[in-house]
């Protein structure tokens, strides 16, 4: 569909009043049941694949540490995450109303900050963790405490909430012009900033400012903390502590990498320099691909996760043959 086509669905003979119009990921046309089937299954595995991975954490003691305890923290935010978005992208292909109210996009943009912001500082703790256990493993209980491991998420969540009231605050007591068209799939700051009638670049900066205390200095200190890592390791260790060691520092850095060089291109960076189609691929990765590869790679790649997964399956067929004889008896 061409823009006045989506227009005129939504318009016809109302006006437009304060909805916005989200033009989505693909042009709506034919192919639109079988995208909403391929959205809804990526979201469904998505959400099984966080679950399972919390449930894991919450069930075996074995994973009863800082780093799981961070890591189902984690995996509540992608939950969270991808369930803020995806849902009504999923719903616009098979409604004829394209559109989000100036509320609904109000609070999509301010939950969609708090849990990406949140998301980034996590990321970035959880590499201090790995720094703490790797380099300084006698004294790993007492640096990483369960009171430290709180104060980690609940500053991770408190900065990030506000940073996300500050911007949504800002943005939407501007004025927006003509149809309030939208070339998205979901309400962001940069996707809002072309659509207000006065000039933003003073604004854009405190985006760009907020990019780089969010996002760009736990990337660094990711960066940083693992190039120690590494250091030591192959220093100190032997071929089966490194081989160890590289496998969960690679988990953690594969995960932040596509998180954060994808939500930095889209962040720190003009508005003038934004191009809405490559926009839409971009912000594919950092809202459905992320979430999705998660809980996947933190487990497929970890032994003590598999480990745990065999235990709770073998908890559960046991039960199982227990439950049927009992039964038959």
């Amino acid at each position: 569909f061409r823009v006045s086509e989506v227009i005129s669905m939504k318009t016809g003979n109302q006006t437009v009043g304060t909805d916005f119009i989200l033009l989505g990921l693909f042009q709506y046309g034919p192919m639109d049941s079988f995208l909403f089937v391929v959205i809804a299954i990526l979201f469904l595995v998505a959400l099984m694949g966080n679950i399972r991975l919390i449930l894991l954490i919450q069930l075996d003691t074995r994973l009863h540490s800082p780093m799981y305890f961070l890591l189902s923290q984690l995996s509540f935010i992608d939950m969270m995450y991808i369930s803020t978005t995806v849902p009504k992208m999923a719903i616009n292909f098979l409604s004829n109303n394209k559109t989000i109210t100036f509320l609904g996009c109000k609070i999509q943009t301010f939950l969609f900050l708090v849990l990406g912001g949140t998301e980034a500082l996590l990321l970035g703790f959880m590499s201090c963790d790995r720094y703490v256990a790797i380099c300084h493993p006698l004294r790993y209980p007492l640096l990483m405490s369960k009171k430290l491991c709180w104060f980690m998420v609940t500053c991770a969540w408190t900065s990030s909430s506000l940073n996300s009231l500050i911007h949504t605050a800002h943005i939407f007591q501007l004025h927006f012009c003509g149809y309030r068209v939208i070339n998205h799939f979901f309400c962001e700051i940069p996707t809002l900033v072309p659509l207000v009638c006065q000039d933003t670049s003073q604004y854009e900066y405190t985006v760009l400012l907020s990019g780089i205390i969010i996002l760009l200095l736990p990337f660094m200190a990711i960066l940083t903390s693992y190039a120690y890592v590494l250091t030591v390791v192959f220093r100190k260790s032997s071929g089966k502590g490194q081989t160890k060691a590289i496998s969960t520092c690679s988990s953690h850095l594969t995960v932040a990498s596509l998180f954060y060089v994808t939500t930095l291109s889209t962040y720190t960076r003009p508005h003038t320099l934004h191009s809405p189609e490559e926009d839409k691929v971009v912000a594919v990765f950092y809202t459905i691909i992320t979430p999705l590869l998660n809980p996947f790679i933190y487990s497929l790649r970890n032994k003590e996760v598999m480990g745990a997964m065999r235990r709770l399956w073998n908890h559960v067929h046991l039960y199982r043959n227990m439950t049927v004889g009992n039964f038959t008896d």
